[in-house]
């Protein structure tokens, strides 16, 4: 193994691309090095080791991850950099079409696989350009140790890999397997080991997480981890994203509603509302099924902020599917919502069906949508004035007595912000009881009404 002057292990620049999936492999994968005495930059010039840990879900992705390598392959002839590596779904899937039209790649390494990153960095800087890949059924479970990046008062909690689904328009079983669930039992001791490093919100991320522990216990078992989890002293959040509508269960539906530390906050992708377009897609639901999902689950949880993403543009969505969509969206009333114009992706079955729709058109319906969805959002953001709400303190505005933070309704990243207006001294992961006394566009304003009452742990 290479090492640098006096022992010292070369220091890693890390990029992690796409979603929050791949960055809880990401945080596995610096844990693995910080174990070895590796140490990290964010400097380019200084890296003498690069790694990407790159997405190739939808087109936009894939040329994000392409164009990154390439840009981390110029440091190897103008700055440190002696090893540069690529992981994660593109290197999975086009391992050797990069190997070949990017020379400066000195390894690959596959989805399921990451767990032998510090292995592949030392086989790389010693010249022998590795390719170290496993079975996409393979399942690395061991959350806990890795490197939060986040910031340290939330983490993501992956707790199943790959897809059963088979969705016409998705990649994610061809580069992540089938459908496979992390023991509870070591679930719940990553929840534990995260909540004694500080981290106060969990977020449950899966390509799915409603049909957790059917492969493991026969049965779905999301509402006892979510029991398990709420038993951790520390953690006050507890996220779900990634529900799909037609698993959701009655029972799901009451921890949610019961359970304090259970945000009263569902991401539900649902894709479209068409019942022809859905059926093309694979979708399992239908749209008179999903406007009755969002029914009960208002029904039962009044308070309940609910996310989703919709496609534009898929092969075959006429206007008149179009507008079934959008009239959904507009009587559903999502709380969140995004859209993306439909990438065709090679090896799956939407991309050799007829009837493609042209690329202006999908833009077009998409930005219908967001038009129509930043009317319902500006409006959900005037309703919430008044209202007293939890939250959870993200960071200082700059020159203000003010904070950033985000209440149960916002999940990071993706969601909106409170600003909240004080003069006393409050630090990233604090909590705060906030009357919100405005709204701008997505965010809210807000005051500090009272002290927040640590009890309700």
């Amino acid at each position: 193994m290479m090492e640098t002057e006096k022992g010292r292990k070369p220091k890693v620049l890390f990029v992690s691309l796409g979603c929050d999936k791949n960055l809880a492999d990401s945080e596995a994968m610096l844990g693995l090095l910080t174990d070895q005495g590796y140490t990290f930059t964010d400097d380019e010039s200084e890296a003498e080791v690069i790694v990407v840990n790159t997405c190739c879900f939808i087109g936009d992705a894939k040329e994000e991850s392409i164009q990154t390598i390439l840009e981390m392959a110029r440091q190897k002839s103008c700055g440190r950099c002696k090893a540069l590596v690529a992981t994660g779904c593109l290197a999975q899937r086009y391992s050797e079409e990069i190997l070949e039209d990017i020379p400066e790649l000195d390894g690959i390494l596959g989805t399921t696989a990451y767990d032998q990153i510090v292995t592949l960095i030392e086989e790389a800087l010693e010249g022998k350009k590795p390719r170290r890949f496993q079975s996409v059924d393979r399942l690395v479970t061991d959350q806990g140790k890795r490197v939060v990046t986040t910031g340290g008062h939330y983490a993501y909690l992956k707790i199943a890999e790959g897809c059963d689904k088979r969705c016409t328009y998705c990649v994610i079983p061809k580069v992540r397997g089938n459908y496979r669930s992390v023991p509870m039992e070591q679930l719940v001791q990553d929840g534990q080991a995260l909540a004694e490093r500080g981290v106060r919100e969990l977020i449950l991320v899966a390509q799915e997480t409603t049909v957790y522990g059917t492969d493991l216990y026969g049965k779905k078992m999301l509402p006892e981890l979510l029991r398990r989890l709420a038993g951790i002293p520390g953690i006050y959040w507890i996220r779900l994203l990634y529900c799909y509508p037609e698993e959701i269960t009655d029972e799901l539906i009451e921890v949610i509603a019961a359970e304090k530390k259970v945000c009263h906050y569902l991401d539900m992708p649902v894709q479209h509302a068409s019942d022809a377009i859905l059926k093309r897609m694979g979708r399992r639901t239908s749209r008179q099924g999903l406007l009755d999902m969002i029914e009960k689950l208002r029904g039962r949880i009044p308070d309940i902020a609910l996310r989703t993403t919709l496609l534009t543009g898929f092969p075959g969505e006429t206007e008149e599917d179009f507008q079934t969509l959008y009239e959904f969206a507009d009587m559903a009333g999502f709380e969140r919502l995004g859209v993306f114009a439909y990438s065709p992706e090679e090896g799956t079955p939407a991309f050799s069906y007829p009837d493609q729709v042209p690329e202006e058109v999908k833009a077009s319906r998409r930005d219908r949508l967001m038009e129509l969805q930043q009317e319902i959002a500006f409006d959900t953001c005037q309703d919430q004035i008044g209202r007293i709400l939890t939250v959870m303190i993200e960071g200082k505005v700059a020159d203000e007595a003010a904070y950033v933070g985000r209440t149960y309704m916002d999940a990071p990243g993706v969601d909106g912000y409170i600003f909240v207006q004080t003069g006393e001294i409050l630090v990233t992961g604090d909590f705060v009881t906030v009357k919100v006394t405005g709204a701008v566009d997505y965010d809210l304003i807000g005051e500090i009404y009272d002290e927040f009452d640590e009890s309700a742990e």
